[in-house]
């Protein structure tokens, strides 16, 4: 029985390939997509549970496709590239990317981030391990990817929740932008990166004004809280 639907989208073959054969031992069903525009055809199509997305793409680059199925879907995209630039990889993230593999890579090590990203957005876990937090008109459940604003559910990215779960379980805490990137994001950077002020202004967008009794609370040159009026 398939675990699911995983969507390999690369203009290397023999990348494709090699990649398809370790995923299908692992039980999961493969698609391929050659350029971005195959790419997003598929995924509307396939509705597959995982996408590794190449960035040099042809007809549509990577950054591209990540832009419009991030639109319409909150899957998790895995980002490859061959050039394993820091700039890469810090736009990846700003685009909505869940995680980013410099090659050339092992194909063991995509496979150990494919399950930990699905771990991640998996909603098939224990009732005794459920991550929830609550305040007023506010709800973020870390167990199945679930915001509810106001009673209503809000679609929003894995990493967009993740953040916010994360502010919200430190209520009042300052929490440094190189913090929230290695604790979110698991990702160690000492220079000044736009990726963390990016998903704020996002959920802003979704929580401002909802209550008066939070707020997402910027600290000027330190970074971000969750401020809980008592």
């Amino acid at each position: 029985m398939s675990k699911g639907k995983i969507l390999i989208v690369d203009d290397d073959l023999n990348i494709c390939e090699l990649l398809r054969l370790y995923i299908e031992k692992e039980d999961y069903e493969v698609m391929i997509a050659n350029d971005g525009l195959r790419a997003i055809e598929l995924f509307t199509k396939e509705h597959p549970d995982l996408m590794l997305l190449d960035v040099m793409l042809p007809r549509m680059d990577g950054w591209q496709v990540c832009r419009e199925i991030r639109k319409t879907s909150n899957k998790p995209i895995i980002m490859l590239s061959a050039k394993g630039e820091l700039f890469d990889k810090i736009l990846g993230l700003e685009l909505g990317a869940d995680d980013y593999i410099s090659k050339p890579f092992e194909a063991k090590e995509v496979i150990a981030r494919i399950h930990a990203v699905l771990r991640r957005t998996s909603t098939d876990t224990a009732k005794d391990d459920i991550k929830e937090v609550n305040y007023d008109k506010l709800s973020i459940n870390l167990t199945n990817y679930e915001l509810k604003v106001d009673g209503k559910l809000i679609d929003t990215p894995p990493k967009e929740l993740e953040l916010l779960y994360y502010l919200a379980s430190h209520p009042g805490k300052v929490l440094t932008r190189n913090e929230l990137l290695e604790k979110v994001w698991e990702f160690n950077y000492g220079g000044e990166c736009r990726t963390v002020d990016v998903h704020v202004k996002r959920l802003r967008e979704k929580i401002n004004g909802v209550s008066n009794q939070w707020s997402l609370k910027t600290v000027w040159g330190k970074g971000y809280k969750f401020d809980v009026i008592k």
